[in-house]
């Protein structure tokens, strides 16, 4: 499939949030309930224990912002498919790229289809120190159940460890239509950036390596029609999100 050119970009999302925000004092996560080290710990112990395969290796299926920001050493990376789970904005996010009061969405794995990312083969002989940092910055949101899937390559399926949305905890939004879940990205700004830099930078990095998700798609253009509307509406160079920005750090995931 030839190249296709985003409806979203950066400088149209600066245009929408031009000011970074700031937590009132709750840390960048608020009131979020976050899974304490030991609790997180336990729960990574007990999954590795039930880790198929060689005891030796440890892969890791990528489908959002781990494609472009992984943060942990590999020794190899390929194209993955995995099926009976697809790419899905399907979780609330009151912190870090969104607020209580202005709630973002976040990519997860839901049940049915299939879905296309990376394949992290971990580097290092101690795997479980080599995992925890990620383990810690993907769970700790109470948004996720840690399964093991096998990932479809080129070179052989491999089983590998994957973030997949828990259809039970209170961040479960899989019954939001397209249209809303745009509404939810293109007004959210969290502390570590807005919702709508997630989505792009995730639907760029598939992309790039030919990966082509309609969701991700459809929710680019999507987010970027809502942004350039409350452009045009305000008649002005930019909007301000809710809570009132303050100055502060963008970075993260």
């Amino acid at each position: 499939m030839p190249k296709r050119s985003l409806t979203l970009n950066a400088a149209l999302i600066a245009r929408a949030h031009p000011h970074p925000v700031t937590h009132d004092g709750r840390g960048p996560g608020y009131d979020m309930a976050l899974m304490g080290e030991a609790e997180a710990d336990a729960r990574l112990d007990a999954a590795l224990a039930e880790k198929p395969g060689d005891a030796s290796i440890l892969w890791l299926f990528a489908y959002g912002a781990l494609m472009w920001r992984p943060e942990f050493r590999f020794s190899e990376r390929r194209e993955a498919r995995v099926r009976g789970w697809h790419r899905r904005f399907c979780l609330w996010q009151r912190g870090f790229r969104g607020t209580p009061d202005c709630p973002g969405v976040m990519l997860a794995l839901d049940r049915g289809g299939q879905c296309r990312g990376f394949a992290y083969r971990l580097a290092g002989d101690d795997l479980r120190a080599e995992v925890r940092p990620v383990w810690r910055r993907e769970m700790r949101g109470r948004g996720y159940q840690a399964r093991w899937l096998t990932a479809e390559t080129a070179e052989g399926p491999v089983p590998a460890l994957a973030f997949v949305a828990d259809r039970t905890g209170e961040r479960y939004a899989g019954r939001l239509t397209d249209a809303a879940i745009a509404d939810r990205i293109a007004a959210a700004c969290g502390p570590t950036g807005p919702s709508a830099e997630y989505l792009l930078n995730t639907v760029a990095a598939c992309e790039a390596t030919g990966i082509h998700d309609r969701h991700l798609w459809a929710m680019q253009a999507l987010v970027a029609d809502r942004i350039a509307d409350r452009l045009a509406a305000c008649d002005g160079p930019t909007v301000q999100n809710s809570p009132t920005p303050m100055p502060g750090s963008r970075r993260g995931g």
